[in-house]
């Protein structure tokens, strides 16, 4: 059983599918990229909102006032809550120097111990980082809250949790896959489009087989005896192989290919021949050494595309020609050379039927001997040396 193998993917193909594939990379490129800035972008901000929380909640006089008092909670809890609401945090926690909470979003966490660095904080650096403490993972800004007189009295910290800010990323990056989406599908009918025409052009054949056209092209172009010349659709040189450069008298190694063919230094009117848009069979032109006979035929699918010019020697075609009717000469005279040797083979046939043999020997040598004796007038009157 023979195994079909399967046809290469025409040039088309191979190109909608490289663009195709490159296309989904650099859109999915595109999109891991944004998501990562994205989310560097959002956990940034949430650090700034954080810490700017947490400053407005340290310079706050009443913040100040109440750690001073014997139950900070009683007054700093319900205006941390009021604060996380307004600020959109996820918490507030205010502490004293030790980290035992004051305030907590968890009722039952006020009075433990903080979760997270405070040791910049003591030191009187403001600061911001990631950290996991009882509410999850979170970004957090701690800051120092002095008294009047620059007294490290007790410390704020103001968060985002990790997964508001991945839930805003995941907004974010659910819009960019629509875009991103869309990117491709368009880039995908753009090159869809453009690989269509380009099939078209191809006539759908892939690099093996325009590789061979291409090859067996100018194979045919120089094998050719006849001169061949093809114009485009405005009348430049396309296409001349070697007859052709003979027979217009255009040198070897001059690039004539794309120059008008007014600029090949034609006589006018073969040059008129050549810009002709309708065909022309036969014609008869003047080159600068030759008399050419010219054919043109127009080339259009749809559109002017060019010709296709081919031209002949008229001394080779009237050589042609007289072989040729040499050939029909000769083919009539060994018809009527054939048609009297037949009769008088009938004539020798017919004596001998008759019981006249003698006369019938007779005959045919004199016959022969004629025969002969033309053949040496005609040998001796042709002058070539074999015949």
């Amino acid at each position: 059983m023979r195994i079909p193998v399967p046809r290469p993917r025409s040039l088309a193909g191979q190109l909608f599918a490289m663009q195709a594939v490159l296309i989904a990379v650099l859109v999915a490129g595109y999109a891991l990229f944004s998501y990562f800035s994205d989310r560097g972008q959002a956990e940034d901000a949430a650090a700034r909102q954080a810490m700017a929380v947490s400053r407005s909640i340290a310079d706050a006089p009443s913040v100040v006032a109440a750690i001073r008092t014997p139950n900070p909670t009683a007054e700093l809890q319900p205006y941390a809550l009021k604060v996380m609401r307004d600020a959109d945090v996820d918490f507030v926690t205010i502490m004293n120097t030790k980290g035992i909470r004051w305030t907590h979003p968890t009722a039952n966490q006020i009075g433990k111990h903080f979760r997270g660095n405070i040791a910049p904080a003591l030191h009187g650096t403001a600061f911001t980082e990631t950290y996991t403490g009882t509410l999850g993972a979170s970004v957090r800004a701690v800051v120092p809250v002095h008294d009047e007189h620059r007294h490290i009295v007790g410390l704020v910290s103001a968060g985002i949790k990790v997964k508001a800010i991945s839930r805003q990323v995941q907004g974010q990056v659910s819009a960019l896959v629509g875009v991103a989406g869309c990117a491709l599908a368009l880039g995908a009918i753009g090159t869809y489009v453009v690989n269509a025409r380009l099939r078209r052009h191809t006539h759908g054949m892939n690099a093996g087989e325009l590789s061979r056209m291409h090859d067996y092209h100018q194979a045919a172009l120089h094998a050719v005896r006849e001169g061949l010349l093809m114009l485009d659709g405005q009348y430049r040189v396309a296409l001349i192989n070697d007859g052709a450069r003979e027979l217009l008298g255009v040198p070897s190694g001059e690039d004539v290919v794309g120059r008008s063919v007014a600029q090949l230094g034609l006589p006018a009117p073969l040059t008129g021949a050549l810009l002709a848009s309708e065909p022309r069979v036969d014609e008869v032109h003047m080159s600068a050494e030759r008399v050419l006979v010219v054919n043109t035929s127009p080339v259009s699918g749809g559109e002017r595309r060019g010709s296709v010019v081919t031209l002949r020697d008229v001394t080779e075609l009237q050589s042609l020609t007289g072989e040729l009717d040499s050939e029909r000469g000769f083919t009539q005279a060994l018809r009527s050379q054939a048609h009297e040797a037949a009769n008088r083979l009938h004539t020798v046939v017919s004596l001998i039927e008759l019981g006249r043999a003698a006369e019938a020997v007779d005959f045919a040598t004199a016959e022969l001997e004629l025969a002969q004796a033309l053949t040496d007038q005609v040998v001796a009157a042709v002058s070539e040396p074999v015949l």
